[in-house]
């Protein structure tokens, strides 16, 4: 499984080609702090709701929750879809916080 840091995603998300970002928290977490431009697909609910993401299988996604334990489990149902370039964010949302943006609320 392939890892990034937050450092190296803020630098990833300003290139010309960003990466998909999948947040698989859930919606109470998601409103208190998300990463732009993300996609709130719950884990409980992504098996059901895999059709959603079907544009996204060609493409780089990032899978991020608030420490990097859930997007691992999601990483994992998306890989049994047939979803080959995914990439979890160490430390999470969380981590995101403390070493790129401040401004997003830690909880």
């Amino acid at each position: 499984m392939e890892h990034i840091s937050a450092t190296e995603l803020a630098a990833s998300l300003q290139t010309a080609n960003p990466p998909r970002l999948l947040d698989v928290r859930q919606p109470e977490e998601h409103e208190l702090a998300a990463l732009p431009n993300s996609r709130l697909v719950p884990l409980p609910n992504l098996p059901a709701r895999l059709g959603e993401l079907a544009d996204w299988k060609g493409e780089r996604v990032v899978v991020y929750c608030h420490h990097g334990v859930r997007s691992q489990m999601a990483i994992r149902v998306l890989e049994l879809a047939g979803f080959e370039n995914l990439v979890n964010l160490t430390g999470g949302i969380d981590r995101w916080s403390v070493e790129v943006d401040a401004g997003v609320e830690r909880y």
